[in-house]
C-alpha cells in the first residue's frame, strides 16, 4: 500500500454491492495470520467496511495483485537461528484524515524470525 495514499470516508462513490468488499476484507484478515507484510494495509482497509467506496476497492485489488506476485512473502522459521531479541516500534502521528488519530505498532524478532506484532489506532487524539 502506498504510504502517501490518503483514504477517507467521503471520497469516491459508494459501492453498489458492499458485501463483496466485506468478504474480500474478511479473507485478507485471515491471511494476515501468516502474512504480516499486508497487515497494515488490511487494517487500514477494514476501517471502511461500514460504507466502502470505489477507491477502497481499487486498493483491495492492488493488494490482491501484490499477494499474487509475491507468493514467497510470509513467515519462515529456519532451523539455524541466532538468539538475538530485537524489537521495533513506530507511530504515524495523526495520519488518519477522518479522526486525526495516530496508529502505533510494534514487532518483535528472535534472530530473523518474527515472534509478535501488533498495531492499533489510538483511542484519543
Amino acid at each position: 500500500m502506498d504510504p502517501n495514499l490518503k483514504l477517507n470516508l467521503h471520497d469516491g462513490d459508494l459501492l453498489p454491492n458492499p458485501s463483496m468488499y466485506k468478504r474480500l476484507i474478511g479473507r485478507l484478515l485471515y491471511l494476515t495470520i501468516s502474512r504480516p507484510d499486508i497487515t497494515f494495509a488490511v487494517n487500514r482497509l477494514s476501517q471502511y467496511m461500514k460504507a466502502p467506496r470505489v477507491p477502497h476497492l481499487h486498493v483491495v485489488y492492488h493488494l490482491l495483485q501484490y499477494i499474487k506476485f509475491a507468493p514467497g512473502q510470509g513467515l519462515f522459521f529456519p532451523a539455524q537461528n541466532s538468539l538475538n531479541l530485537t524489537a521495533f516500534v513506530d507511530a504515524d502521528w495523526a495520519n488518519c484524515v477522518d479522526t486525526r488519530r495516530s496508529t502505533s505498532g510494534f514487532c518483535v524478532f528472535m534472530g530473523n524470525n518474527l515472534l509478535s506484532w501488533h498495531s492499533k489506532k489510538q483511542p484519543i487524539v
